[in-house]
């Protein structure tokens, strides 16, 4: 079954993804900063690039509730699956 018709899927696999674009965004944050000065101001960089900074900011903000998130799927997976 595909992990979008699954609710336990869905949110595991929005968990990791918040969870590997805020790594990514702490490890190389140039690949996800906006430019915000010279000719390329405002011009962000796409949509895809939008979602990845998106959720790497709600990793950011959220990382208590992100992390108590990943260990409650983590339970789940492990006991109940």
């Amino acid at each position: 079954m595909s992990a979008l018709f699954d609710l336990n899927s869905f949110i595991t696999t929005l968990l990791f993804f918040i969870c590997a674009c805020t790594y990514v965004k702490l490890k190389a944050p140039y690949l996800l900063e906006r430019e915000t000065t010279g000719e390329n101001k405002g011009k962000g960089g796409g949509l895809v690039k939008s979602v990845f900074w998106k959720a790497a900011r709600v990793g950011e903000r959220l990382s208590p509730y992100v992390s108590i998130g990943c260990l409650i799927m983590a339970w789940r997976t492990f006991f109940y699956a």
